[in-house]
């Protein structure tokens, strides 16, 4: 099972998440309520095999697309999931979507498509 990098600016959520992901198997979770503190993790971050990106990180500040850039700028070649729990026509969405090898997930994610994540390859497709 990868290790997992969890960009989400909610606090509780990336916990939630970061603790099920844990218990799910995963080697290790690394988590990130901005691109400031991912920065900060980059080791640790550029380690893992699946990040898990929130899009929006609120309003004025970097989200998951800088987030992902960043990663792949810095040499990550693990597997990208966007969460987000915007319409698909948000900006922030379509540039998103547009995107090769990533899937866009709707937020509340449901357990079970979480868990998913950790069993597929490199460029998965997963559940939705």
């Amino acid at each position: 099972m990868p290790r997992v990098v969890v960009l989400e600016d909610d606090e509780d959520l990336r916990a939630i998440l970061c603790e099920l992901l844990d218990l799910s198997g995963a080697e290790g979770c690394v988590s990130a309520g901005s691109l400031a503190e991912l920065e900060r993790k980059r080791v640790e971050a550029l380690g893992c095999g699946l990040a898990i990106l929130d899009i929006n990180l609120g309003a004025g500040v970097p989200s998951g697309l800088d987030a992902y850039r960043w990663l792949r700028d810095n040499g990550f070649a693990g597997r990208t999931v966007f969460l987000t729990g915007h319409a698909r026509s948000h900006p922030l969405v379509r540039e998103a979507l547009e995107l090769a090898h990533v899937q866009v997930l709707s937020k509340p994610i449901q357990s079970r498509v979480l868990l998913s994540l950790l069993g597929d390859g490199p460029h998965g497709t997963g559940t939705s």
